[in-house]
């Protein structure tokens, strides 16, 4: 079992599938003497989430035993019937020689924004409108873009009209980008009301960093 940040593990089977096109590949594992790993072998990493460089923890187990990886890079080598191996720490250049194809395959980084609402509205703030002219150039950098916008409110207030304000606000954001020139069918729109608080607080709490549109441009 693992618990890590999307897309922080990485196994090494997949690197050689991807490679797979250029030819039989054989991949080297640091953790084994020589260099050799068996068919069946897996090697499992530990890399910093994309986005924010945040590494997390990873607990990794099969019936014969387990490994905690808890360091970026950390690895383990796993094969049938054996216990995963004691962890060890790939070099960054390691990582780019094993897993450098399964890298440059995965999807670009979504950039994200955060826009802030008044309180009990669906009216942004002022800080809030000034980002409209960042995230509209962001979106034009892309030649097929992908928009995700997500309505978000505090704890004031019954969670169903939470999620029917935070539907409003996410299209309020969502019609200020079309009427900037984003074609509509790239905006992808939905709530999550009061239930993914950026700050915890309990029910009936009025707090502003929860009043909120998330956007994600692919």
């Amino acid at each position: 079992m693992t618990n890590a940040p999307p897309l922080a593990i990485l196994l090494a089977t997949l690197a050689a599938t991807l490679g797979a096109a250029c030819g039989p590949q054989r991949i080297a594992s640091p953790s084994r003497p020589g260099g050799d790993s068996r068919p069946g072998d897996e090697m499992i990493v530990l890399l910093p989430d994309s986005e924010g460089g945040k590494v997390g923890r990873a607990h990794v187990s099969n019936p014969s035993g387990s490994a905690d990886l808890a360091a970026a890079r950390d690895s383990t080598q796993v094969a049938a019937h054996e216990p995963p191996g004691p962890a060890n720490t790939l070099s960054q250049a390691d990582v780019k020689r094993i897993f450098g194809d399964a890298l440059s395959a995965l999807p670009p980084t979504p950039r994200r924004f955060t826009l802030n609402f008044r309180f009990e509205s669906n009216e942004l703030t002022d800080e809030a409108r000034a980002l409209l002219p960042v995230i509209l150039k962001t979106v034009k950098e892309h030649s097929v873009p992908d928009v995700a916008v997500i309505g978000h409110t505090d704890t004031t207030g019954t969670p169903k009209a939470n999620f029917a304000l935070g539907l409003k606000r996410a299209m309020t954001v969502r019609n200020l980008l079309v009427e900037a020139g984003l074609d509509a069918s790239a905006i992808e729109v939905t709530s999550h009301g009061e239930t993914d608080l950026r700050i915890q607080t309990a029910d009936g709490t009025p707090e502003p960093r929860n009043r909120r549109v998330e956007i994600a441009v692919r």
